[in-house]
């Protein structure tokens, strides 16, 4: 392309495109900083500039998912294989960020797309995970100990991330899909198998005073 390019050959719009896209396939990072936010604005995958308040940065919160579930991960209470879980969603997080921020003009079956495949994922899991807890009577009050607790303020942020995703409009329903089974997962694995679970008692102040 560089050639064509030297040699003041044609080169079609889609052409660039496309090698652009096969570019971003591999992701190298040798630079933290760029300045080129520093007014307020950064770019989509296609060169698009937006404010930074625009709601299709729900990306942020998405990454603020992600790194609420590396702390519940590193925490070292869960079961190797359900930690490994939570590092397939981290990676998950960021397919969605590719999706949700390449814009308009970027489209390719080379860069990752959310697919059903996602959220089934997720429900296997989330059937796997529930068989031995027993059923629950009421809601859950976060708090058993540290895991627990981290686990349940991710489904909180992940409740947050769909909400801000469907703020953007027209995203794939795989997407939202997907958010609300791994919401579903983060509560299941809030859970211990066999233990008390302190549990919402509706009214219980006034019961005490009467």
């Amino acid at each position: 392309m560089l050639d064509r390019i030297e040699d003041d050959r044609q080169l079609a719009a889609g052409e660039l495109l496309n090698t652009l896209e096969e570019l971003t396939m591999t992701t190298t990072i040798d630079r933290v900083y760029t300045g080129r936010g520093d007014d307020g604005e950064t770019e989509l995958g296609d060169g698009t500039k937006i404010a930074k308040t625009d709601p299709r940065l729900a990306v942020a919160d998405l990454e603020e998912l992600g790194a609420r579930l590396g702390i519940a991960a590193s925490l070292g209470d869960l079961p190797r294989e359900r930690a490994r879980w939570l590092v397939e969603v981290q990676n998950d997080l960021l397919d969605i960020c590719s999706e949700l921020s390449r814009g308009d003009g970027v489209s390719s079956e080379r860069l990752p797309r959310v697919t059903a495949e996602y959220a089934e994922w997720l429900e296997a899991r989330c059937d796997e995970a529930n068989r031995s807890l027993a059923r629950l009577d009421s809601f859950t009050l976060p708090g058993d100990d540290p895991l627990a607790a981290q686990l349940h303020v991710c489904r909180t942020v992940c409740r947050r991330v769909e909400r801000s995703v469907l703020a953007v409009g027209g995203v794939s329903p795989e997407i939202t899909r997907y958010l609300n089974r791994l919401s579903d997962l983060l509560f299941i694995l809030s859970r211990r198998d066999g233990s008390d679970e302190r549990l919402w008692e509706p009214g219980r102040r006034a019961r005490r005073r009467a």
